[in-house]
């Protein structure tokens, strides 16, 4: 009986001490929670962040073109071929079309008849003239179909210069020479071939000519980098088929507007060949993006995204503000912002909380 009873009692001493404290450790989570916890600030400062991005870009000539047959012909003489090595002015093609010939001729000779006749009208008219000069001689009204006579024969020789001048161009047309100095780099015919008709055997160039001691390089440029570069801007690239070297580059001109369809801006490097390059290479171009003016550049863990927006949390006089900001772009742990309600050396929230809201105390560390 008397073991009973101190049984009794110790356990009564047990629930006693448990309550106890399970009371004092609930009184401190409820004072833990009452407490904000301490947080750090920075002073919000400007800078220029400097982020790297590849673009891939191809190698053409500065100068090129593809030429075609001006007139329905044969190919005559074929003076080149791929790899020829031209100068401005040369003969490359000798084309033939007899009908041509024959129009050209039979211009010539309606150029000299036109010309008698004119000659002939014209003497006539002037001897009338001198002859009209003695009174009652002749007529005033056969001075006059004289006159015209002699007009209408010299405009009739007009047209004929103009439509000998016109077989002229046309059989310029047979000879196709090189537009300026440079390589042939594609032949698509051979001699005897038919060439310059409408349809297909005038969609394929007979001669592609390039000038490659010089080169463009040409890129598209994403519409959220465009305003990153300027003309002018020096730019490294390299060349997939030739790796571990790196090419210096400028930026010669941008096409100051973007793609419609694509939204970017078309930009091109002028590259003096060094013989390495060739046209219709693949490069890739690294561009430096750095900003043309100062933003303000926080850490990231201080900018607070979610349903509502894009947040930063300002320190004022240990109270707590949501600032709403624009995010830009994050490179290596920091941010671009901008706002118009921030200031340099405010002080913003180095780890930015949803729990945290406007008015709450910020005890700082």
């Amino acid at each position: 009986m008397k073991s009973n009873s101190l049984k009794i009692i110790a356990l009564a001493l047990v629930l006693t001490s448990y309550g106890c404290s399970q009371s004092t450790e609930e009184k401190e989570n409820i004072k833990t929670a009452d407490t904000p916890a301490k947080v750090t600030t920075f002073p919000l400062q400007k800078d220029l962040l400097t982020s790297y991005v590849s673009i891939p870009a191809e190698i053409a000539a500065f100068t090129y073109v593809d030429l075609y047959a001006k007139v329905g012909s044969y190919v005559k003489e074929l003076n080149v071929d791929i790899g020829s090595t031209v100068s401005k002015g040369q003969l490359l093609i000798s084309l033939e079309a007899p009908e041509i010939t024959s129009k050209l001729l039979a211009a010539e000779a309606q150029l000299h008849a036109a010309k008698a006749v004119y000659m002939a009208s014209k003497t006539t008219y002037e001897r009338m003239l001198e002859t009209s000069r003695v009174e009652g001689t002749l007529s005033k009204n056969q001075l006059n179909l004289a006159l015209a006579t002699k007009n209408t024969d010299y405009a009739k020789l007009q047209a004929a210069k103009a439509s000998y001048k016109e077989f002229q161009v046309m059989q310029s047309y047979l000879e196709i020479r090189a537009p300026f100095d440079g390589i042939i780099t594609k032949r698509n015919i051979n001699i005897g071939a038919y060439v310059g008709a409408p349809g297909k055997s005038s969609e394929t160039p007979l001669l592609t000519l390039q000038d490659a001691k010089k080169l463009r390089m040409s890129l598209s440029v994403p519409e959220s980098y465009a305003s990153f570069v300027q003309q002018g801007d020096t730019v490294s690239y390299q060349v997939i088929s030739i790796p571990g070297v790196t090419f210096q580059g400028t930026v010669a001109r941008m096409s100051g507007a973007l793609d419609s369809k694509f939204r970017s801006e078309r930009i091109e490097i002028d590259i003096e060949n060094n013989t390495l390059l060739k046209p219709g290479m693949i490069a890739e171009v690294r561009l430096s993006l750095t900003s043309k003016t100062p933003l303000y550049v926080v850490p990231k863990s201080s900018v607070l995204s979610y349903s509502e927006g894009t947040f930063v949390i300002k320190s004022i006089h240990g109270k707590a503000l949501k600032v709403p900001v624009q995010k830009r772009r994050e490179i290596n742990g920091k941010v671009e912002i901008f706002s118009t309600e921030l200031q340099e050396n405010d002080l913003l929230i180095t780890v930015a909380s949803e729990e945290i809201h406007n008015g709450d105390a910020l005890p700082v560390l």
